[in-house]
């Protein structure tokens, strides 16, 4: 059974990842994305937000994805981080 996909490659693709507020967080968060991503710049990384309390960051990268295999071998390194809670 073939799979389609909604998504039509390569296209920009926006990536929310929410973790505790440390010191490494986002460049931990860069290195992964740029992994997957090579492309990726952070510069454009215009959306980042600590919760209330300044527990947690929520940062916004938007890369230039190529493929799903592309897409899902980068939300499975987000998520097994043990920094990154939540990857949207």
């Amino acid at each position: 059974m073939e799979e389609t996909s909604l998504i039509q490659y390569p296209c920009d693709f926006p990536i929310k990842i929410m973790g505790k507020s440390h010191s490494h967080f986002v460049q931990i968060t860069i290195d992964i994305v740029k992994y997957h991503a090579p492309d990726f710049d952070e510069t454009t990384m215009l959306t980042m937000r600590s919760s209330k309390n300044g527990t947690y960051l929520s940062i916004t990268c938007t890369i230039r994805a190529t493929s799903r295999p592309q897409l899902d071998a980068l939300y499975q390194a987000l998520s097994d981080h043990p920094m990154i809670s939540v990857v949207l």
